[in-house]
């Protein structure tokens, strides 16, 4: 997913360096899996006989409980967003969620990766309703753990310009011709 250039050490583990806690680093990726599995049905109604968008949630989980090796829950994430490729539209944002929530205990910051993956789900799936996709961004604050909540959103401050500017203006950023997002891509488009 996008990642900063220049890492914040809040979101990089003890063992490297940094100041986020096992504990933190669990419930990061416990969320990333929430917002996941909120729009798992937008793959799973495409493509109902592949597993690997739900398996990769599942690893999310299964990592944060520590029953799964993280180099595992990575893998699966891959997997997801094999998944994700051939697809287009909400389906492959979705499948892209899971595989970001899956990789939270390999990177962290995958966390807002699933959720703003998630967020694009929705915005493609209900374009329609303009106060969807903010609808989306506000449902998954609710679900943040006390204990990590300032802290991923002052991530999502920080990172919303390299995340579609969808945790600010989640119904989709106004641009003029020619601008460009992360990457080189044009806003609002991409994986």
């Amino acid at each position: 997913m996008i990642l900063p250039r220049v890492r914040d050490p809040r979101m990089v583990t003890v063992r490297r360096g940094g100041t986020l806690t096992d504990e933190h680093h669990r419930l990061l990726a416990l969320w990333a899996a929430t917002c996941a599995k909120h729009v798992l049905r937008h793959v799973e109604t495409e493509c109902p006989d592949d597993p690997r968008p739900r398996e990769a949630i599942e690893a999310a989980r299964a990592w944060a409980r520590g029953e799964l090796p993280m180099m595992r829950a990575r893998a699966l994430g891959g997997h997801a967003m094999g998944a994700a490729r051939p697809l287009a539209g909400a389906a492959r944002f979705a499948a892209y969620a899971a595989g970001q929530a899956a990789c939270v205990g390999h990177v962290a910051e995958h966390d807002l990766g699933a959720a703003a993956y998630a967020i694009k789900a929705v915005r493609a799936a209900e374009s329609h309703d303009p106060d969807a996709a903010r609808a989306e961004r506000d449902w998954q604050r609710d679900q943040l753990p006390p204990a990590v909540r300032e802290l991923v959103l002052a991530d999502q401050a920080r990172r919303d310009d390299i995340c579609w500017w969808v945790f600010s203006e989640p119904g989709g950023r106004r641009t003029t011709a020619g601008e460009r997002g992360p990457h080189g891509r044009s806003w609002g488009t991409g994986p």
